[in-house]
């Protein structure tokens, strides 16, 4: 039982290790210059030059506007995403009506379509909205999507228990009441995970906003850190340090929600 329990530890120790290189790398990378970059063999750490790298970032884009403009849509779509989905989530795993079996075949069916298949459509829906160049044009698409219906219908069909809603209506509580009141506050966990999945696929996201944004003030953070690559030659130093710089507010809702979630599996399991 020693030996596997060790082995076990040394390949979580080394899972580990592998996952954290990546984000040890752009930080060493990010106080280098391009020339320490391509050195070789590799300098392994840190350099004086991040606070240099930082000013030149700062002074080739509008990084706070860029990065003001991003957690807005990733806010918004935040938001909409988890009341839209967890309300149509727990409508198909705790109601009945009339089509039901259907529409969630067609909804996991739109999970097997490559997302770049709609980005043609979409643009063509954006512009005869006359939203091109907008913030709506990011949000309003993405304030519900398959996946996160499909994820909190899996969740609510194992959590909430159905004896729970009849006693709901027996008190008199009508659907929204039972979705806000009875549902949401056992589906916390779900959301969390959901929060973070929806929070960070926005945040990253790159080729919808390039395509839709045609005003530099209203630039997402990827779009704007794309233009720190010169058509000849580019500043790798100050591209890495750039993404470091995006990347950071990530790791603090990562580890904010994270503890959450831990927190809030905890408490279900000493409740049950």
């Amino acid at each position: 039982m020693k030996g596997k329990s060790l082995l076990l530890h040394l390949g979580l120790s080394a899972g580990l290790m592998v996952s954290i290189f990546p984000f040890y790398w752009l930080l060493v990378m990010s106080t280098r210059t391009t020339a320490d970059i391509y050195s070789f063999p590799p300098k392994m750490w840190f350099g004086p030059h991040l606070f240099d790298n930082i000013a030149g970032v700062l002074d080739s884009i509008d990084f706070f506007g860029a990065f003001l403009n991003t957690l807005f849509v990733a806010s918004a779509c935040t938001l909409l995403v988890l009341f839209f989905d967890s309300l149509a989530g727990f409508t198909f795993a705790k109601f009945s009506f009339p089509g039901k079996r259907w529409m969630f075949i067609v909804l996991l069916a739109t999970m097997m379509a490559p997302a770049q298949l709609s980005l043609v459509p979409s643009f063509v829906i954006m512009a005869a909205f006359g939203w091109v160049g907008t913030f709506k044009a990011l949000i309003i698409p993405g304030m519900a999507n398959a996946f996160g219906i499909f994820w909190i219908r899996q969740y609510a069909e194992e959590s909430v228990p159905s004896e729970l809603l009849d006693a709901g209506r027996i008190d008199g509580c009508g659907f929204f009441r039972l979705y806000w009141n009875v549902a949401l506050p056992i589906l916390r966990p779900a959301l969390s995970f959901l929060a973070a999945f929806t929070f960070i696929g926005v945040w990253n996201d790159y080729l919808w906003p390039l395509i839709i944004l045609t005003d530099e003030n209203k630039f997402t953070l990827q779009i704007a850190l794309s233009s720190l690559n010169g058509i000849y030659t580019t500043d790798y130093a100050m591209v890495i340090a750039g993404t470091l710089m995006a990347v950071i507010p990530l790791i603090v809702l990562f580890l904010f929600i994270s503890k959450q979630f831990i927190s809030d599996i905890a408490a279900g399991a000493i409740k049950s």
